[in-house]
């Protein structure tokens, strides 16, 4: 079994919003992240994805989105041994300035451009790769600010 994670890859002048997550948190504490979490079990429903990560979003930073569009999938193991698949959306900023929201979840919201995420020593890989590809997906799509 999967838990399934959603992520919002969040553009806006320029810069996209990173999180640092609290180092109250299970996996990755105090590292910097996407905006995100995890789907519920709803039985039956539709368009789960994209509800849970408006949500998490606003639970978590305050902060609305539109215009969801796919960036990538894959999957890792949590520190504490939990399969996840992760899902990366492009997301339209909407409203709502960030801030720490949820403080047991995220400890700082920053703003950064494609390139200082790139040259980040502190930024995993993988991240860099989501950042990469929205950015490609930002450059096509016209439609994002």
């Amino acid at each position: 079994m999967f838990i399934v994670n959603v992520e919002g890859a969040i553009h806006r002048n320029g810069k996209w919003l990173l999180i640092r997550r609290s180092e109250k948190e299970e996996h990755a504490a105090g590292c910097l992240s996407l905006v995100g979490g995890k789907c519920d079990r709803e039985g039956v429903s539709s368009d789960i994805l994209e509800r849970t990560l408006k949500r998490e979003i606003q639970e978590e930073v305050g902060t609305e989105v539109t215009g969801l569009t796919y960036v990538n999938s894959s999957s890792f193991v949590t520190d504490t041994g939990i399969h996840v698949v992760d899902i990366v959306f492009l997301c339209h900023f909407h409203s709502g300035e960030p801030y720490p929201k949820s403080k047991e979840e995220v400890s700082d919201v920053i703003w950064m451009t494609t390139a200082d995420i790139l040259s980040h020593e502190e930024i995993p890989v993988y991240l860099k790769n989501n950042i990469k590809i929205a950015e490609e997906k930002l450059k096509s799509s016209h439609s994002f600010t």
